[in-house]
């Protein structure tokens, strides 16, 4: 507990120690969507939305003493690469980093990028989002937000998206251990395409002290959509290319129906020191069959992950 004697200052300092202990929540699902979404793009809105369903009351307190913001940086590794929870015959792992700026007011955004151990080139996309949050309701249980991101490919294949607008609505419970988040993201370039999905999650705090912070943290994602495995840029291109050996402008894209597209559970641990951040998870994909497709196999991979908070 703070005394009444200390400083307006350390108590800001001290609250800023918890929130470098529950900020990793931004990238703990990086793995989870980064594999998801009609283009490689790395879902930055869902991490600030997952971070502040849990942490909103101390946010809403700090904003309260003083404008604050901060910087963070996460390294996710993940053991193998699937699109849209499909296997494509290409054994390659991935490697994302993301720097993230954040400002008490709502404003937030990002830079990251994918790396792909088989494709060529390697680095595959670079994605810029920013957007902007906000807690309503009388509990602030309730929060909104939306963004724009756009696409800088590495490759020179006539890439089908080149950005996307995004918004979204959370709800989670007065304890913040369950919460669910509704979004939507419509995707246009040369061609256009939307998704919707559904993101639960609960959390059970196995230690919580001022210095450790370790989580169980299961996730359940649905994904539904307009889209056959990612009809994402030069990605599904060039994995078609490498797996059939065809010029690029014999492939075929082909899109379906709205319908689901991927169930995927997320089962990670988290644990928080400092302001560092560590996580290691287990992910499953159930892909559900959509036309042209015959019954699609379940995929699993397992992500490890660092990332580190700067006050600024």
């Amino acid at each position: 507990m703070v005394e009444a004697t200390q400083p307006l200052v350390f108590v800001i300092k001290n609250e800023m120690k918890k929130l470098y202990i529950s900020v990793f929540l931004i990238f703990s699902i990086c793995s989870a969507f980064s594999q998801e979404s009609p283009t490689s793009k790395i879902d930055i809105d869902a991490y600030i939305d997952e971070f502040l369903m849990e942490e909103e009351s101390l946010i809403e307190m700090l904003a309260s003493f003083t404008n604050f913001n901060f910087l963070y940086a996460s390294v996710n590794y993940n053991s193998a690469t699937y699109f849209s929870g499909r296997d494509v015959d290409i054994d390659q792992y991935n490697v994302v980093p993301q720097l993230t700026y954040m400002h008490s007011k709502g404003f937030y955004g990002s830079i990251s990028g994918i790396y792909y151990s088989e494709f060529e080139p390697n680095w595959d996309v670079t994605t810029i989002t920013a957007g902007y949050g906000k807690s309503i309701g009388k509990n602030k249980l309730w929060r909104y937000y939306g963004s724009y991101s756009y696409y800088f490919y590495s490759n020179d294949l006539d890439n089908l998206y080149n950005s996307t607008i995004n918004a979204g609505l959370s709800i989670r419970n007065k304890k913040r251990n369950l919460g669910t988040q509704i979004s939507g993201s419509y995707y246009f370039g040369s061609e256009l395409s939307y998704q919707l999905v559904s993101r639960s999650f609960a959390t059970v705090n196995l230690i919580k002290t001022n210095k450790h912070h370790l989580r169980f943290r299961p996730q359940l994602n649905i994904i539904t959509g307009t889209q056959i495995v990612d009809l994402a840029g030069g990605s599904i291109e060039k994995l078609l290319v490498a797996n059939e050996d065809l010029p690029v402008d014999n492939v075929i894209l082909q899109s379906s129906k709205f319908g689901l597209i991927n169930t995927q559970i997320n089962i990670p641990l988290l644990y928080s020191t400092n302001s560092f951040d560590f996580e290691f998870g287990f992910n499953f994909n159930i892909p559900s069959e959509l036309e042209g497709e015959t019954d699609p196999k379940n995929t699993s991979f397992f992500n490890v992950g660092i990332a580190y908070l700067i006050d600024l």
